[in-house]
């Protein structure tokens, strides 16, 4: 589990820091709020149920003590035999006696009994029952079945002898029912002659137990609790739930406690019982109501408690979004301008616009920027120059062999006296010499550039004769244009290099012309091509290789190549510069592509072929 759990924090670690601030914020707000929720929840929850489990039972005690009364005050009823002579003369009579007397006797008390009991007593009394010298007197409100002396475990036609001056019998102890069946108790008394403190009989009185409704109905909460009364053997006298009256409690007892309350789990169900136990009759009154019951209206409150939390829940997560996405997008922001400067990028401004800890470090990396710029910049320049200055001894180390190879056979026209031939190439060298050395400008027309390549190649032809030969061809109006100086001689003196070291008849082809670039942009190409010899596929491979490097550094090959292409690379962009094509005995072709530089004209290009 803690692997596991080590795990995910690792994880969590390599999380987005949006993602990280979400979770975070949200964390620390649901969790808590959640946590608070919950322990004040079940606190009030736990304090309802025990003020109610302090409460009931006083209640019950109440209920108990009103129901005392009234059984105190049906206690009183037999004592009103004493107030009639002629039922108390009846009951000092000998059973033995004749039929006619039996009735009479039996007239007087049942009327006696209606009288007082049945119509002028209280309206819970069911029935009066008078058992003396095997006799039964009785009057009842309504009609009844199965009373007998039997019924008490005595012989008939003898009395019965009470051990305390009134028992209760329960329902279930006596097969005496009434009409409709309802829920009864039977007081049961001794009648003592007080004349001669003789045994008279007993009185029995059915008193209909619904009384106890008047008495705990404002405690069964509309049907929401149960409420019953049981004796001591756990035998259900009275129920709310008519359907229980003399069944068994068979929980009772397992009960922990007769008086007080205590929560149980009766058919998967959490309940609240709360007891309390009558002395005078052995009675306990008992109350159960379903704990969920106890905390409705507070499970209305929590319900909208949670419908209150979630629309927090959801606002905190917006707003953690909000917040986040506040602190991580500058972040972001930062991080695509980084990627971009860490590709060459430096052409970039990051404005936050904050004043906090991103807007700073914002700033600093604009600076950082800024100053690689001007030290890029200020290096950039230090190579231009250098590579110039390369390109000046270039054109020394150039020129003086070229001027010696050129003086030479003007030395051989002269002794062989071809005085038009001199002329042609004093005149032909003076003017490279000229540009060469006369121009200092680093941008010049095409067309310069062109005839400082013709003359070259004008002298090299009069010195080969019929073994060279060359041809220029122009599609665009070259003075309109401009080039860098001296891009195409080093490539033109390497095509003739390699052309006559192939030795056979060398052709060299010049050509320039409008091509298209990128972005529908057009570009100026220039290509020379030879009939040499070719270059090898691993040659050519390293003359790539070394033209696709940095163009700043330095080289020990190829130097010429590299250092027109390194000049273009560097003014133009690495969109710009050499591509070589060539193969064994197939010849090469270079070809130099340049932005289009063109003069103030508006006049647009114009083809035109020159041989």
């Amino acid at each position: 589990m803690w692997i596991n759990m080590i795990s995910k924090l690792m994880k969590f670690k390599n999380y987005r820091l949006r993602t990280k601030l979400i979770v975070t914020y949200v964390l620390l707000t649901v969790i808590p709020i959640s946590l608070l929720g919950y322990i004040a929840y079940s606190q009030y929850t736990k304090s309802i149920e025990e003020q109610v489990g302090e409460y009931i039972p006083k209640l019950l005690e109440q209920a108990n003590e009103n129901i005392a009364n009234q059984i105190r005050e049906l206690r009183k009823f037999p004592d009103l035999l004493y107030n009639s002579d002629e039922v108390v003369e009846v009951l000092r009579k000998d059973a033995h006696q004749s039929r006619s007397s039996l009735l009479q006797d039996e007239f007087t008390v049942n009327s006696y009994l209606s009288r007082t009991f049945i119509n002028g007593g209280s309206q819970d009394i069911l029935g009066v029952f008078v058992i003396s010298k095997n006799r039964i007197f009785q009057s009842t409100k309504i009609p009844h079945t199965n009373f007998g002396l039997m019924d008490y475990s005595q012989s008939y036609g003898q009395d019965i002898q009470l051990k305390t001056d009134d028992i209760f019998v329960l329902p279930h102890q006596t097969s005496l029912r009434f009409e409709g069946n309802p829920p009864f108790v039977l007081i049961m008394k001794q009648l003592t002659d007080l004349e001669n403190r003789t045994d008279l009989g007993t009185v029995l009185i059915a008193v209909n137990v619904t009384f106890f409704e008047d008495v705990i109905n404002e405690m069964s909460e509309e049907g929401k609790a149960d409420l019953w009364m049981m004796n001591k053997e756990g035998r259900v006298i009275y129920h709310t739930n008519p359907s229980k009256i003399r069944t068994i409690d068979r929980e009772f007892a397992m009960y922990p406690q007769i008086n007080g309350s205590f929560r149980t789990t009766q058919e998967d169900a959490s309940r609240l019982i709360s007891l309390n136990h009558m002395d005078e009759t052995g009675w306990t009154l008992a109350h159960s109501v379903l704990a969920g019951n106890l905390t409705e209206q507070t499970d209305l409150v929590r319900n909208a408690t949670i419908a209150v939390f979630l629309v927090f829940v959801a606002m905190s997560t917006v707003i953690s979004i909000l917040l986040a996405w506040n602190v991580s997008s500058p972040l972001n922001r930062l991080t695509s301008v980084m990627k971009r400067v860490e590709k060459g990028d430096f052409d970039v401004d990051l404005a936050i616009g904050t004043t906090d800890e991103v807007g700073m470090l914002a700033n600093n990396f604009n600076s950082m920027v800024t100053e690689i710029k001007d030290l890029i910049r200020e290096n950039y320049q230090i190579e231009l120059k250098q590579k110039e200055a390369e390109l000046y001894a270039l054109q020394s180390q150039i020129n003086p062999h070229f001027m010696y190879n050129t003086l030479e056979t003007i030395a051989m026209s002269v002794e062989d006296d071809e005085k038009d031939t001199v002329i042609e190439m004093v005149t032909l060298l003076g003017r490279m010499l000229r540009f060469s050395i006369g121009n200092k400008e680093a941008l010049v027309p095409i067309a310069d550039e062109l005839l400082h390549v013709k003359d070259y190649l004008t002298i090299q032809k009069i010195r080969f004769e019929e073994k060279f030969d060359f041809s220029i061809q122009e599609k665009i109006e070259s003075q309109n244009y401009y080039t860098p100086k001296f891009v195409l001689q080093p490539i033109v003196e390497n095509a003739v290099k390699h052309g006559l070291a192939y030795g056979r008849v060398t052709t060299i082809e010049i050509g320039v012309c409008l091509v298209p670039g990128n972005e529908g942009s057009e570009e100026i190409a220039f290509k020379v091509k030879d009939n040499g010899s070719g270059i090898k596929k691993e040659t050519l491979a390293d003359i790539q290789r070394t033209l696709a490097s940095d163009p700043m550094a330095k080289r020990d090959s190829h130097f010429g190549l590299s250092n027109v292409h390194a000049r273009i690379a560097m003014n133009f962009g690495s969109g710009f510069g050499l591509d070589i094509i060539s193969g064994v005995d197939q010849g090469t072709e270079v070809e130099i592509r340049i932005p289009v530089l063109k003069n103030g004209s508006e006049g647009g290009c114009h083809e035109l072929k020159e041989n």
